[in-house]
């Protein structure tokens, strides 16, 4: 069993300072296959001393430079692309199939290319001179659910900026991020620019949040952890950006294609076994059509192949680890107690498995609004079919949960789109099955978050506005 205990820092492979370790175990076998060495807070003193000194030099970099080491980042990254598949199938369950948690973040490089070219750092306003410049050293934490594109998505964004980083994986996936240093390091980044340190929430992570030397934390996770960040931030008033948890609602209104509707929902909402925050686990549908909808998702889920994400032919592997299948099986009994009724799916493994988090394709039918499993997080394929009576209230059920992240709505009229659309209390609204793109921003209302992600409005959380008055004549 392989043992990772140095982190990068400075641009070196350097020993922790700790003796703590981590059993990295594979979901699809319940089998530990590698260790890691938990950080201190001593660790990221060091991360954050290298990424402080490397900020003068790197933030006064031109775009034209800063643009140059993307590029040969993507170079590298497109060379390590087995490695990482390879590595994010083993440690996570994401199944071999399942080709966009490595094909993703390459595209957020190129994204943050395209939105440095055209970006003005200075502009005139009323005769002031305005400028956006670097935030200075960023903490980057990230989940486990996208282990390499979450990661990936800041670092473009801070890069792209002219900041330097910490950056914090979960120590449930922080061996891709081992092959990410190696790409980042062939690529040319230079000392200091890049710091990876792994760790817990509890001691790495809260120590990423209060350090006096870091400017910006950009926080990916749950809502419940999310807090602790903020809260641990708050004495030394720094910017925090987060995406956090999701309930998600698809409305379809009865004017759609109800098959299509339904097809789209299966497979979005058991995407990674459930494993996003953006999952529409909530789908609305007309009381008189949820039947014939319901027979829908149940033969869509049929189609769902779940099993070893080694083998091409699956489309839905294991949960990440004991925690959370056990707390999805718990939602699911959950769902049963509260009177909801399983249409496919229920508590328990797959038939045909007795080791490995996998977990049974589960629908809900006859789920109302106030049930714990419409408005808590379940974090696992688990769906929940509600019926409403007409589109405001559709709109008013979307909208009467904490979370505000993703939204869906499927219908054939354009008017009816808008009008609903605009109504949703979410930082995504999709139509009609949609594809997401690295352009449009990505953040949640209410407790899914604040801040953006991708795009110019990702690039702009790693900047700083400085109004310089009287400087109209300067050259």
């Amino acid at each position: 069993m392989k043992h990772y205990g140095k982190f990068y820092i400075d641009g070196e492979w350097v020993d922790s300072t700790g003796t703590r370790q981590f059993e990295v175990v594979n979901p699809a076998n319940e089998t530990p296959f590698a260790t890691i060495s938990l950080g201190t807070e001593k660790d990221v003193d060091r991360a954050v001393a290298a990424a402080r000194r490397a900020f003068p030099a790197f933030s006064a970099t031109t775009k034209a430079e800063r643009i140059a080491l993307l590029e040969r980042i993507i170079a590298e990254y497109t060379k390590r692309q087995p490695d990482l598949a390879a590595i994010v199938t083993e440690e996570m369950g994401s199944p071999k199939s399942v080709t966009t948690q490595i094909t993703g973040p390459a595209d957020q490089f190129k994204q943050a290319i395209a939105t440095l070219k055209t970006y003005e750092f200075e502009k005139r306003i009323d005769g002031n001179l305005v400028r956006r410049e670097p935030i200075g050293v960023c903490g980057l934490i990230s989940p486990w659910n996208w282990p390499v594109q979450t990661p990936c998505t800041k670092l473009a964004a801070a890069l792209a900026a002219g900041c330097t980083v910490i950056l914090k994986p979960s120590e449930y996936s922080s061996v891709a991020m081992v092959t990410l240093a190696e790409i980042l390091h062939a690529a040319g980044v230079p000392k200091g620019v890049f710091n990876l340190v792994f760790g817990d929430g509890p001691v790495v992570g809260n120590a990423i949040s209060k350090h006096p030397d870091i400017d910006f934390v950009s926080f990916t996770g749950s809502t419940r952890a999310g807090i602790l960040v903020a809260e641990a931030a708050a004495p030394t008033v720094k910017r925090v950006a987060q995406e956090l948890g999701g309930k998600s609602a698809n409305i379809v209104l009865p004017d759609a294609d109800l098959a299509a509707a339904a097809r789209w929902n299966i497979g979005r909402a058991f995407f990674n076994a459930g494993q996003s925050c953006h999952a529409p686990s909530r789908m609305l549908v007309h009381e008189t059509q949820t039947e014939q909808v319901l027979n829908y998702l149940v033969e869509e889920a049929k189609k769902v192949r779940v099993g070893d994400p080694s083998d091409a032919a699956t489309t839905m592997g294991p949960l990440v680890n004991k925690n959370q299948f056990e707390r999805v099986q718990k939602y699911i009994q959950i769902g049963i107690d509260e009177g909801a009724r399983v249409a496919i799916g229920g508590t328990g493994r797959p038939e045909g498995f007795n080791r490995g988090y996998y977990i049974r394709p589960t629908v809900f039918a006859d789920v109302t609004p106030n049930m714990r499993i419409a408005q808590e997080e379940i974090f696992g394929p688990v769906l929940s079919v509600i019926p409403y009576r007409d589109e405001s209230e559709a709109v008013a059920i979307a909208n009467a949960t904490p979370y505000g992240l993703g939204g869906y709505l499927f219908t054939s009229s354009p008017e009816k789109a808008r009008k609903v659309g605009t109504q949703m209390r979410a930082g995504r609204v999709f139509l009609n099955g949609a594809n997401s793109n690295t352009a449009a921003p990505m953040g949640g209302y209410k407790q899914s978050g604040n801040g953006r992600e991708m795009g110019v409005f990702g690039l702009e959380e790693y900047l700083e506005v400085k109004a310089m008055i009287g400087f109209e004549d300067a050259a």
